[in-house]
């Protein structure tokens, strides 16, 4: 097939791909009267899924792997800030380890991104969402791998005293303290008809935190300038618009994770005729190489002490 057809044929399902994930968090967390409908029609599916759920969770034996865990999570698909939150949280504790899947990575398998201060992996490898904690906490050894019980023996091995899961609430069978963010949603059923991946179970501890109560967003701007190309590609970049600056021109959305290529990015700032692009930090550890006018909307969360509380508390059990 010639070049022209397999770029053109590329474009096409990357269109396709983007849409769809739009549609999906629309038709989650701001259904049209069709999309409502659909959801309803779907409830047995969610039942279904909701029961298939439920019997894997009972099924699951706690293993105890002799050292602190401590896992940040949601129930419902899509962004509600863990990112933030984890590395707050992981940056109050000495010998502390991240671990996470690395979703979007080009890497399979077990990967240390972090140790001893030094990263040891490109964005490629290491996926955005686990170089964001690699560049943001100075001591932390950041792992990532599909296995979470692998990844925790290997922190261990490394010397890690603590461990923080990224969004491992389905995992059972690992003994540890469960801090679910509670995301607004009208729709709280189960997939396919609603957001949620699972339920909280009546005889599963999980502490729910709420933003605004346990924990407040600050945002740093850094490197403003008079007109800038806003460009995202987190979970719901909606969510961004309560803390955009003046000066932002345009708005331009990709899927959550999109590997960005840095002839798109030029070509958004000469059709807008902006001076620079408004990044989060998820999405500037993945264009930082491209030495392009680059605005930062750094989003970071401050953690009530009585979190902070319930985590010593949890370290200090028998």
């Amino acid at each position: 097939m010639p070049k022209s057809k397999t770029d053109s044929k590329n474009k096409s399902l990357k269109e396709l791909k983007k849409s769809l994930v739009f549609w999906v968090e629309r038709y989650f967390y701001k259904p049209t009267l069709f999309d409502k409908l659909l959801s309803c029609l779907l409830l047995p599916l969610s039942w279904i899924y909701c029961f298939v759920m439920f019997v894997r969770f009972k099924s699951k034996t706690i293993k105890d792997f002799d050292i602190d865990i401590v896992s940040v999570g949601n129930l419902s698909v899509g962004g509600s800030g863990k990112t933030p939150l984890v590395t707050a949280l992981a940056s109050r504790y000495a010998d502390s380890a991240v671990i996470l899947r690395g979703y979007g990575r080009k890497s399979k398998g077990l990967i240390v991104v972090k140790q001893d201060g030094k990263i040891l992996c490109d964005v490629d490898v290491s996926g955005d969402e686990a170089m964001i904690y690699a560049k943001k906490l100075s001591s932390a050894i950041v792992i990532v791998s599909e296995d979470r019980a692998k990844a925790i023996k290997k922190a261990k091995e490394m010397g890690a005293k603590i461990v923080f899961l990224d969004d491992a609430y389905s995992k059972h069978d690992i003994k540890k303290l469960d801090f679910l963010i509670d995301v607004d949603t009208k729709n709280r059923r189960c997939l396919p008809s609603g957001a949620f991946r699972e339920r909280l179970w009546a005889t599963k501890d999980a502490i729910t935190l709420k933003e605004n109560r346990d924990f407040k967003r600050v945002v740093h701007l850094r490197d403003k300038s008079d007109k800038m190309s806003l460009v995202s590609a987190i979970a719901r970049p909606s969510r961004l618009d309560e803390y955009l600056p003046k000066g932002v021109i345009k708005k331009h959305y990709f899927e959550d994770h999109h590997l960005y290529t840095k002839g798109e990015l030029e070509d958004i700032l000469r059709s807008d005729g902006t001076h620079s692009l408004l990044l989060t930090y998820k999405d500037f550890v993945k264009v930082e190489a491209f030495n392009l006018p680059i605005s930062l909307l750094d989003l970071e969360v401050e953690v009530e002490g009585a979190v902070f509380d319930i985590i010593n508390n949890y370290r200090m059990r028998d």
